[in-house]
């Protein structure tokens, strides 16, 4: 089979399955409202939970570095892409979530890799979360560890591996709130569950850092949990992109030393690493908008109550409706985009099969007559559906 002929049988079957993702062109950015083709929509497809990405402070935080530091890092912080920006960044996030070091990476995808890739050996295995992140799913695969995984949020699932014999490291690894169907890890029983077994644990906090927890510190904070390794990624509720590593003295020296994606990648432009201090203190500062926001969810999903959609159990900014078939969730994403709403029609292979959803996600910006037209059209899909 040649290549071209394997492209256009992968292309074509992506098709039959009604899988095929597209790319929508904004002409706006994503904030509370977006314009795509020239239409314009409420948004319910943004991570941006605390509305962050429009902040007059953080964009002008933005711009300020730029003027400083130019728009770009040009090199690897390893050669001249590490400035006085960055250093200060790593030291505020290390001080605000109590870890000795943390360090900056390009994206979530960049930092959960080169974790992976830097610690696992042979011998050594990775025990994960089954509706853990591609990213990590990837990675894991990708190393020279075994690989096993444990049934979704079950603790009990996770400690049968543990008990398993093996002879190398085990690193456990899950999330802090989970990206397609907006619960969250028992991380208090996965913690100890390593703990007792001599393992790390590894949390993903990606949807939960800014959001939950005292000051916005995460999902781990408010559990109480401090697992061995934290990564945080800027692109949800900080409202702009990259992220970082919470880890020991050692265990960040370990990393500058192999962890290849942090040596041979370009760092984040200096002005990017200036907005995000500022994103950090309206983060730390932000209770009125974590408030907003959950009273936005709680709208939202009282709002829906009896309606006979599925909800996925979620008290987060992640509101999965759960439709099942692809087609039936591309249909009903295109029936809200007529009413001028945009949500995410999220197919297989990124969630199972036969759980085709909306990925609908809601912002500290989103005003009560938003989240009214939403549940309007919703209830009337549904009351159309029933009769």
């Amino acid at each position: 089979m040649s290549f071209q002929h394997r492209i256009e049988q992968g292309l074509a079957e992506r098709r039959a399955a009604d899988a095929y993702r597209r790319r929508a062109v904004s002409q706006s950015g994503s904030g509370r409202e977006i314009s795509l083709n020239g239409q314009r929509y409420l948004n319910f497809s943004s991570n941006d939970y605390l509305g962050l990405s429009r902040d007059p402070t953080v964009i002008r935080a933005w711009q300020s570095g730029a003027e400083r530091y130019g728009v770009g890092s040009a090199g690897s912080g390893h050669v001249t892409g590490f400035t006085t920006a960055h250093a200060e960044l790593e030291q505020q996030l290390a001080d605000w979530l109590g870890y000795p070091r943390a360090l900056l990476f390009i994206s979530g995808y960049a930092a959960n890799q080169a974790v992976i890739a830097a610690l696992m050996q042979n011998n050594d295995r990775i025990l994960a979360d089954k509706f853990s992140h591609a990213s990590l799913i990837e990675a894991s695969m990708h190393s020279p560890a075994t690989l096993r995984r444990f049934q979704h949020n079950q603790p009990t699932s996770l400690d049968k591996l543990l008990q398993a014999e093996h002879s190398g490291q085990t690193l456990a690894i899950t999330e802090g709130v989970f990206s397609m169907d907006g619960d969250s890890a028992p991380l208090a029983a996965l913690h100890h569950a390593c703990q007792q077994a001599g393992a790390w644990l590894m949390v993903d906090d990606a949807h939960g850092i800014g959001v939950n927890g005292s000051q916005g510190r995460g999902t781990c904070a408010a559990q109480k949990v401090k697992p061995e390794l934290l990564v945080i990624t800027f692109g949800k509720a900080f409202g702009l992109s990259g992220a970082a590593v919470l880890c020991s003295e050692s265990v960040a020296e370990y990393f500058i030393q192999f962890a290849r994606h942090l040596i041979y990648s370009t760092s984040m432009p200096p002005a990017q690493a200036c907005a995000l201090s500022a994103a950090l203190q309206r983060v730390i500062a932000g209770d009125d908008l974590r408030q907003q926001l959950q009273q936005n969810i709680t709208q939202f999903r009282n709002g829906l109550a009896g309606s006979g959609l599925q909800l996925m159990n979620s008290q987060s900014a992640i509101q999965p409706v759960l439709v099942g078939e692809n087609q039936a969730a591309i249909d009903l994403a295109r029936h809200l985009s007529e009413q001028g709403i945009w949500t995410s029609a999220i197919r297989p292979p990124t969630v199972p099969p036969d759980t085709a959803r909306l990925r609908i996600t809601l912002s500290a910006v989103h005003h009560e007559q938003d989240i009214n037209h939403l549940l309007e059209v919703l209830n009337a899909v549904t009351a159309t559906q029933g009769e």
